[in-house]
């Protein structure tokens, strides 16, 4: 009987465990450097490493606590099924709330920057700011000012037809995609490097997901300081621009002088000096 009992209390412990576990997978890696009482975390965009905030986090682990992620499928990470830009946003809120850390500054390029303006509105009280480098609201929109997000959205067939892909014809594809991404041509390899190792059917999932995220009306519950950086080539863009963000009352637009969507590539004094001043 007492090895029976033992036997079972073994059993459960190994469930507890287990759940445990379970309970502490979050949609990312995380990379945690530097030092200070205030923390940054990174978020990067499609298909990219937490490596490409490495100068910036350069720049920033002297006086703060840095986490950089890696998102699940991307950039040589394991993937994690179900990926969705919800549950990915949920993931980081979760990370937040179990690592108790206290109202971090929040930066993302491009999905990243879209997750962060999507975890400051749903949870208003974890996050102490955010800044937002080339993204918006809703991507979608720029070609329709007019876009809904469909509810019953099915992003199968995308995931499908990016895992059908072959590596040759994947890898063609972003080596042609790369040079209206960035200017620095010697950037190039690295980032399609990241992408190429990116697991076809999360990437797939995730851009059909994100091409039907609208943040418009969200941001309007956004209370934090904002601060959104974007490429040169959208200043001519600005009244569009400033249409899409203007639910955002806490914000503070800014045009990068050169360079594409990369801007922590391009401009990268220009961008420093934008968040060192909104760091402040």
């Amino acid at each position: 009987m007492k090895m029976k009992n033992c036997i079972l209390i073994i059993m459960v412990l190994a469930i507890n465990v287990v759940l445990a576990k379970a309970s502490n997978t979050y949609p990312f890696d995380v990379q945690k450097t530097g030092v200070g009482k205030k923390a940054v975390i990174f978020i990067p965009g499609f298909g990219c490493s937490g490596d490409v905030w490495t100068d910036t986090r350069l720049h920033l682990d002297k006086q703060f606590t840095c986490y950089t992620l890696t998102m699940a499928g991307f950039a040589g990470t394991a993937p994690q099924e179900n990926a969705t830009f919800d549950r990915w946003k949920q993931g980081v809120a979760q990370y937040i709330q179990d690592h108790n850390i206290d109202r971090p500054i929040v930066i993302g390029h491009s999905m990243g920057g879209a997750l962060a303006l999507a975890l400051a509105a749903d949870y208003p009280l974890l996050v102490g700011k955010i800044v937002v480098v080339d993204a918006l609201p809703c991507l979608s929109a720029l070609r329709d000012p007019n876009f809904k997000s469909n509810p019953s959205n099915d992003c199968s067939p995308w995931a499908t037809q990016m895992g059908s892909t072959s590596d040759e014809q994947f890898s063609q594809m972003q080596k042609m995609s790369i040079p209206s991404l960035v200017q620095d041509q010697s950037k190039y390899d690295l980032i399609v490097g990241w992408t190429v190792k990116s697991d076809r059917k999360t990437f797939g999932n995730m851009y059909c997901d994100f091409l039907n995220t609208d943040l418009r009306e969200k941001i309007k519950s956004i209370t934090c300081p904002s601060l959104v950086l974007l490429e040169s080539a959208f200043k001519p863009m600005a009244t569009t621009m400033e249409d899409q963000y203007k639910g955002l009352a806490t914000g503070n637009i800014k045009y990068a002088d050169k360079g594409l969507h990369f801007i922590m590539f391009d401009d990268f004094d220009w961008y420093m000096n934008q968040i060192n001043e909104f760091l402040k």
